[in-house]
Parts: C-alpha cells; structure tokens; sequence
C-alpha cells in the first residue's frame, strides 16, 4: 500500500514537469497542421504536409545547427 501511494506521487510530479512543453509542442504541431494543409494542393501533399508537421522540430534544430556551423 505503501508503495502504491508513493508510485502515485512520482507519476504524479513527473507528469507536472513535461506538462508546459507537451502544450508548447501541441500547440506548434496544430499549427503546423494548419499551415501545410491549407498550403496543399492536392490530397497527397496534405499528407505530406501533416507528415513534415510531426517532424518539424527535428528539421528546425537541424536547420539552426548547420546555420550556426556545429558538425
């Protein structure tokens, strides 16, 4: 029982600390989203666009390292 309790806290402050990225994250994907499907011209590009929407992050920090010289 006691272990219960304290496996419920953990979860509980471990949730809390990812909470303001996860909204940050969230917010950025929908928007994404909006962007390259209102900019599709066909079906498939929208697919490709929501695809280039969860992976946007990863080709930003791509982009701003390769800007800044970093191998």
């Amino acid at each position: 029982m006691l272990y219960l309790s304290l496996n419920s806290i953990m979860m509980k402050e471990t949730a809390k600390k990812g909470a303001s990225s996860n909204t940050v994250y969230g917010m950025g994907f929908v928007g994404a989203v909006i962007y390259f499907i209102s900019h599709a011209t066909s079906f498939w590009m929208g697919v490709l666009g929501f695809l280039k929407a969860i992976v946007w992050p990863a080709i930003l920090v791509y982009e701003v390292l390769n800007y800044i010289g970093v191998s």
